[in-house]
Protein backbone atom coordinates (compact mmCIF):
# COMPACT_ATOMS: atom_id res chain seq x y z
CA UNK A 1 0.00 0.00 0.00
CA UNK A 2 1.44 3.39 -1.01
CA UNK A 3 1.30 6.23 1.51
CA UNK A 4 -0.11 9.41 0.03
CA UNK A 5 2.37 12.30 0.04
CA UNK A 6 1.38 15.14 2.35
CA UNK A 7 1.15 18.77 1.28
CA UNK A 8 1.12 21.26 4.16
CA UNK A 9 0.90 25.04 3.83
CA UNK A 10 1.86 27.60 6.47
CA UNK A 11 0.41 31.09 5.97
CA UNK A 12 1.48 34.20 7.85
CA UNK A 13 -1.35 36.74 7.95
CA UNK A 14 -0.05 40.30 7.87
CA UNK A 15 -1.76 43.16 9.73
CA UNK A 16 -4.59 41.14 11.30
CA UNK A 17 -5.82 43.63 13.94
CA UNK A 18 -8.21 41.55 16.04
CA UNK A 19 -9.41 38.06 16.89
CA UNK A 20 -12.63 38.58 14.90
CA UNK A 21 -10.82 39.00 11.58
CA UNK A 22 -8.49 36.14 12.49
CA UNK A 23 -11.51 33.90 13.04
CA UNK A 24 -12.95 35.08 9.70
CA UNK A 25 -9.72 34.05 7.98
CA UNK A 26 -9.89 30.59 9.59
CA UNK A 27 -13.50 30.16 8.47
CA UNK A 28 -12.63 31.18 4.91
CA UNK A 29 -9.75 28.70 4.68
CA UNK A 30 -11.91 25.82 5.92
CA UNK A 31 -13.75 26.26 2.62
CA UNK A 32 -10.63 24.91 0.93
CA UNK A 33 -9.82 22.09 3.35
CA UNK A 34 -11.28 20.93 6.68
CA UNK A 35 -7.74 20.35 7.96
CA UNK A 36 -6.97 23.88 9.18
CA UNK A 37 -5.01 24.59 12.35
CA UNK A 38 -4.83 28.03 13.91
CA UNK A 39 -1.34 29.13 14.96
CA UNK A 40 -2.11 32.30 16.97
CA UNK A 41 -1.64 35.17 16.84
CA UNK A 42 -1.01 35.60 13.09
CA UNK A 43 -0.52 32.28 11.29
CA UNK A 44 -2.49 29.27 10.11
CA UNK A 45 -1.58 25.84 8.75
CA UNK A 46 -3.49 23.80 6.18
CA UNK A 47 -3.16 20.17 5.14
CA UNK A 48 -4.07 20.34 1.46
CA UNK A 49 -3.56 16.64 0.72
CA UNK A 50 -7.22 15.64 0.52
CA UNK A 51 -8.30 18.87 -1.24
CA UNK A 52 -6.09 18.60 -4.33
CA UNK A 53 -8.22 16.08 -6.18
CA UNK A 54 -11.44 17.95 -5.39
CA UNK A 55 -10.18 21.25 -6.80
CA UNK A 56 -8.05 19.71 -9.54
CA UNK A 57 -5.19 22.06 -8.72
CA UNK A 58 -1.52 21.68 -7.83
CA UNK A 59 -0.52 22.37 -4.21
CA UNK A 60 1.08 25.65 -5.26
CA UNK A 61 -2.02 26.81 -7.16
CA UNK A 62 -4.27 25.94 -4.22
CA UNK A 63 -2.12 28.04 -1.88
CA UNK A 64 -2.33 30.90 -4.39
CA UNK A 65 -6.11 30.58 -4.33
CA UNK A 66 -6.10 30.75 -0.53
CA UNK A 67 -3.97 33.91 -0.60
CA UNK A 68 -6.16 35.55 -3.25
CA UNK A 69 -9.33 34.82 -1.24
CA UNK A 70 -7.83 36.30 1.92
CA UNK A 71 -6.84 39.45 0.06
CA UNK A 72 -10.02 39.76 -2.00
CA UNK A 73 -12.57 39.13 0.75
CA UNK A 74 -10.86 40.53 3.86
CA UNK A 75 -7.92 42.58 2.58
CA UNK A 76 -5.49 40.33 4.46
CA UNK A 77 -2.10 40.00 2.80
CA UNK A 78 -0.22 36.78 3.49
CA UNK A 79 3.08 35.02 2.87
CA UNK A 80 3.22 31.24 2.60
CA UNK A 81 5.41 28.18 2.81
CA UNK A 82 4.49 24.86 1.22
CA UNK A 83 6.17 21.56 2.08
CA UNK A 84 5.63 17.96 3.08
CA UNK A 85 5.24 18.66 6.80
CA UNK A 86 4.44 21.43 9.27
CA UNK A 87 7.99 22.26 10.34
CA UNK A 88 9.44 22.74 6.86
CA UNK A 89 6.33 24.64 5.71
CA UNK A 90 6.76 27.10 8.60
CA UNK A 91 10.47 27.53 7.83
CA UNK A 92 9.66 28.15 4.16
CA UNK A 93 7.06 30.75 5.12
CA UNK A 94 9.72 32.58 7.14
CA UNK A 95 11.61 33.15 3.87
CA UNK A 96 8.62 34.32 1.83
CA UNK A 97 7.90 37.97 1.10
CA UNK A 98 4.30 39.21 1.50
CA UNK A 99 2.18 37.89 -1.35
CA UNK A 100 4.66 35.15 -2.25
CA UNK A 101 4.96 31.41 -1.60
CA UNK A 102 8.11 29.33 -1.08
CA UNK A 103 7.51 25.71 -2.16
CA UNK A 104 9.80 22.94 -0.94
CA UNK A 105 8.79 19.71 -2.74
CA UNK A 106 9.10 16.65 -0.53
CA UNK A 107 11.90 15.17 -2.63
CA UNK A 108 13.97 18.33 -2.22
CA UNK A 109 13.56 18.84 1.53
CA UNK A 110 17.04 17.63 2.53
CA UNK A 111 18.79 19.71 -0.14
CA UNK A 112 16.75 22.80 0.81
CA UNK A 113 17.57 22.45 4.51
CA UNK A 114 21.31 21.68 4.22
CA UNK A 115 22.74 25.20 3.70
CA UNK A 116 20.51 26.89 6.26
CA UNK A 117 21.84 27.81 9.71
CA UNK A 118 21.22 25.32 12.48
CA UNK A 119 19.46 28.02 14.55
CA UNK A 120 16.68 28.08 11.91
CA UNK A 121 15.42 24.74 13.24
CA UNK A 122 12.60 25.01 15.81
CA UNK A 123 13.82 24.57 19.37
CA UNK A 124 17.43 25.65 18.79
CA UNK A 125 18.26 28.42 21.23
CA UNK A 126 21.44 30.39 21.83
CA UNK A 127 22.95 27.89 24.25
CA UNK A 128 22.48 24.90 21.96
CA UNK A 129 23.67 26.91 18.95
CA UNK A 130 26.80 27.91 20.88
CA UNK A 131 27.59 24.28 21.71
CA UNK A 132 27.07 23.20 18.10
CA UNK A 133 29.14 26.14 16.80
CA UNK A 134 31.99 25.29 19.16
CA UNK A 135 32.33 21.97 17.35
CA UNK A 136 31.95 23.44 13.86
CA UNK A 137 28.28 22.52 13.38
CA UNK A 138 26.88 25.74 11.91
CA UNK A 139 24.46 24.48 9.24
CA UNK A 140 21.57 22.03 9.25
CA UNK A 141 23.46 19.84 6.77
CA UNK A 142 26.43 19.57 9.13
CA UNK A 143 24.11 18.57 11.97
CA UNK A 144 22.37 15.98 9.78
CA UNK A 145 25.74 14.44 8.84
CA UNK A 146 26.96 14.19 12.44
CA UNK A 147 26.87 10.65 13.91
CA UNK A 148 24.17 10.11 16.50
CA UNK A 149 26.71 9.12 19.16
CA UNK A 150 28.55 12.43 18.72
CA UNK A 151 25.36 14.50 19.06
CA UNK A 152 24.45 12.54 22.18
CA UNK A 153 27.80 13.36 23.78
CA UNK A 154 27.28 17.04 23.01
CA UNK A 155 23.59 17.44 23.90
CA UNK A 156 22.33 14.35 25.70
CA UNK A 157 20.26 11.49 24.28
CA UNK A 158 16.81 13.12 24.15
CA UNK A 159 17.79 16.52 22.69
CA UNK A 160 20.20 14.85 20.23
CA UNK A 161 17.53 12.52 18.88
CA UNK A 162 15.03 15.36 18.48
CA UNK A 163 17.59 17.60 16.76
CA UNK A 164 18.68 14.86 14.36
CA UNK A 165 15.09 14.23 13.28
CA UNK A 166 14.46 17.91 12.60
CA UNK A 167 17.77 18.31 10.75
CA UNK A 168 16.66 15.55 8.38
CA UNK A 169 13.36 17.33 7.79
CA UNK A 170 11.16 14.90 9.72
CA UNK A 171 8.02 16.17 11.45
CA UNK A 172 5.16 13.68 11.90
CA UNK A 173 2.78 16.12 13.62
CA UNK A 174 -0.64 16.25 11.94
CA UNK A 175 -2.53 19.43 11.12
CA UNK A 176 -5.27 19.36 13.77
CA UNK A 177 -8.08 21.93 13.94
CA UNK A 178 -7.85 24.02 17.12
CA UNK A 179 -9.79 26.93 18.53
CA UNK A 180 -7.95 30.14 17.60
CA UNK A 181 -8.91 32.20 20.64
CA UNK A 182 -8.77 29.71 23.53
CA UNK A 183 -7.58 31.07 26.87
CA UNK A 184 -7.35 30.17 30.54
CA UNK A 185 -7.48 32.53 33.52
CA UNK A 186 -6.87 32.49 37.29
CA UNK A 187 -7.63 35.30 39.73
CA UNK A 188 -7.04 36.17 43.37
CA UNK A 189 -9.09 38.71 45.34
CA UNK A 190 -7.16 39.79 48.42
CA UNK A 191 -8.96 39.86 51.75
CA UNK A 192 -7.98 43.53 52.17
CA UNK A 193 -6.29 46.29 50.17
CA UNK A 194 -2.59 45.50 50.07
CA UNK A 195 0.50 47.69 49.68
CA UNK A 196 3.01 44.93 50.53
CA UNK A 197 5.32 44.12 47.54
CA UNK A 198 6.19 40.75 49.08
CA UNK A 199 2.55 39.73 49.14
CA UNK A 200 2.07 41.06 45.58
CA UNK A 201 4.99 38.88 44.49
CA UNK A 202 3.59 35.84 46.30
CA UNK A 203 0.10 36.34 44.83
CA UNK A 204 1.34 36.51 41.25
CA UNK A 205 3.63 33.52 41.79
CA UNK A 206 0.70 31.49 43.12
CA UNK A 207 -1.51 32.38 40.16
CA UNK A 208 1.21 31.43 37.69
CA UNK A 209 1.55 28.07 39.44
CA UNK A 210 -2.23 27.51 39.25
CA UNK A 211 -2.26 28.33 35.53
CA UNK A 212 0.61 25.91 34.96
CA UNK A 213 -1.21 23.12 36.81
CA UNK A 214 -4.38 23.65 34.75
CA UNK A 215 -2.50 23.79 31.45
CA UNK A 216 -0.67 20.54 32.19
CA UNK A 217 -3.87 18.89 33.38
CA UNK A 218 -5.58 19.69 30.07
CA UNK A 219 -2.56 18.96 27.88
CA UNK A 220 -2.30 22.59 26.73
CA UNK A 221 0.56 25.06 26.28
CA UNK A 222 0.30 28.86 26.22
CA UNK A 223 1.95 31.40 23.91
CA UNK A 224 1.10 34.62 25.77
CA UNK A 225 0.55 35.74 29.34
CA UNK A 226 -1.48 38.73 30.54
CA UNK A 227 -1.41 40.22 34.05
CA UNK A 228 -4.20 42.50 35.25
CA UNK A 229 -3.95 44.36 38.58
CA UNK A 230 -7.10 45.84 40.12
CA UNK A 231 -6.79 48.63 42.68
CA UNK A 232 -8.75 49.79 45.68
CA UNK A 233 -10.17 52.73 43.69
CA UNK A 234 -11.61 50.19 41.16
CA UNK A 235 -9.08 51.14 38.50
CA UNK A 236 -6.90 48.53 36.83
CA UNK A 237 -3.72 48.07 34.80
CA UNK A 238 -3.04 45.31 32.25
CA UNK A 239 0.22 44.16 30.68
CA UNK A 240 0.81 41.35 28.15
CA UNK A 241 3.95 39.57 26.99
CA UNK A 242 4.60 36.79 24.45
CA UNK A 243 6.34 33.70 25.85
CA UNK A 244 9.64 32.59 24.26
CA UNK A 245 7.99 29.30 23.30
CA UNK A 246 4.64 27.58 23.98
CA UNK A 247 4.84 26.25 27.53
CA UNK A 248 2.93 24.89 30.53
CA UNK A 249 6.00 24.82 32.79
CA UNK A 250 5.17 26.72 35.98
CA UNK A 251 8.65 28.27 36.50
CA UNK A 252 8.61 29.67 32.94
CA UNK A 253 5.12 31.10 33.49
CA UNK A 254 6.16 32.53 36.85
CA UNK A 255 9.20 34.23 35.33
CA UNK A 256 7.03 35.90 32.70
CA UNK A 257 4.33 36.91 35.22
CA UNK A 258 6.81 38.37 37.69
CA UNK A 259 8.45 40.27 34.85
CA UNK A 260 5.09 41.86 34.07
CA UNK A 261 4.58 42.69 37.75
CA UNK A 262 8.01 44.33 37.97
CA UNK A 263 7.33 46.34 34.81
CA UNK A 264 4.19 47.81 36.44
CA UNK A 265 6.26 49.43 39.20
CA UNK A 266 3.41 49.27 41.73
CA UNK A 267 5.47 50.63 44.65
CA UNK A 268 2.84 51.84 47.18
CA UNK A 269 -0.27 51.04 45.15
CA UNK A 270 -3.24 49.66 47.09
CA UNK A 271 -4.01 46.40 45.28
CA UNK A 272 -7.33 44.59 45.62
CA UNK A 273 -6.97 41.72 43.07
CA UNK A 274 -4.72 40.05 40.50
CA UNK A 275 -5.75 38.18 37.34
CA UNK A 276 -3.45 36.15 35.10
CA UNK A 277 -4.66 34.99 31.69
CA UNK A 278 -2.85 32.51 29.43
CA UNK A 279 -3.92 32.55 25.80
CA UNK A 280 -2.82 31.40 22.37
CA UNK A 281 -3.36 27.86 23.66
CA UNK A 282 -2.34 24.83 21.63
CA UNK A 283 -1.75 21.14 22.25
CA UNK A 284 1.31 20.63 24.45
CA UNK A 285 2.15 17.46 22.53
CA UNK A 286 2.33 19.36 19.25
CA UNK A 287 4.49 22.22 20.55
CA UNK A 288 8.21 22.40 19.83
CA UNK A 289 10.25 22.79 23.01
CA UNK A 290 13.62 24.53 22.90
CA UNK A 291 16.43 22.07 23.55
CA UNK A 292 18.01 22.63 26.97
CA UNK A 293 21.51 21.69 28.13
CA UNK A 294 20.71 22.54 31.75
CA UNK A 295 20.20 19.35 33.80
CA UNK A 296 18.44 21.48 36.40
CA UNK A 297 15.63 22.16 33.92
CA UNK A 298 15.02 18.43 33.47
CA UNK A 299 15.04 17.89 37.24
CA UNK A 300 12.54 20.73 37.69
CA UNK A 301 10.18 19.18 35.16
CA UNK A 302 10.47 15.76 36.82
CA UNK A 303 9.68 17.34 40.20
CA UNK A 304 6.77 19.23 38.67
CA UNK A 305 5.31 16.01 37.24
CA UNK A 306 5.67 14.32 40.64
CA UNK A 307 3.89 17.24 42.33
CA UNK A 308 1.06 17.02 39.79
CA UNK A 309 0.65 13.31 40.56
CA UNK A 310 0.54 14.05 44.30
CA UNK A 311 -2.15 16.70 43.79
CA UNK A 312 -4.27 14.31 41.72
CA UNK A 313 -4.02 11.69 44.47
CA UNK A 314 -4.23 13.80 47.62
CA UNK A 315 -5.92 17.00 46.48
CA UNK A 316 -4.88 20.38 45.07
CA UNK A 317 -3.50 21.61 48.42
CA UNK A 318 -1.09 18.66 48.83
CA UNK A 319 1.95 20.40 47.29
CA UNK A 320 2.94 24.07 47.12
CA UNK A 321 6.07 25.83 45.79
CA UNK A 322 8.41 26.77 48.64
CA UNK A 323 8.08 30.46 47.75
CA UNK A 324 4.37 30.30 48.60
CA UNK A 325 4.84 29.14 52.20
CA UNK A 326 3.12 31.44 54.64
CA UNK A 327 5.27 34.34 55.84
CA UNK A 328 4.72 37.72 57.48
CA UNK A 329 2.50 40.24 55.71
CA UNK A 330 2.88 43.99 55.98
CA UNK A 331 0.92 47.06 54.95
CA UNK A 332 -2.33 45.28 54.09
CA UNK A 333 -5.33 47.13 55.44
Amino acid sequence: MTTRRRHVAHLYLHAVPDEGRYADAIDLLTGLTPHVQAVPPDAVQLDLTSALRYFGLSPYDLVQRAQLRLMGLYGIESSAGLAGNRMVAAMAADESAPGHTTWVPAGQTADWLRPRPAVALPGIGRTTAAVLGKYGLHTIGQVADTPAATLQRLLGAGPARSLAERARGHDPRPVAPLEPAAHMAADLVLDRDCLDPVRHHRAVLGLADRIGQRLRGEGQAARRLTLTVRYADRGSTTRTCPLPEPTNHSPALATAALGLLTALGLQRARVRAFVIRADGLSSAGAAHRQLSLDPGDDRARVAEAAADRARRRFGPEAVHPAALLTGPHRACR
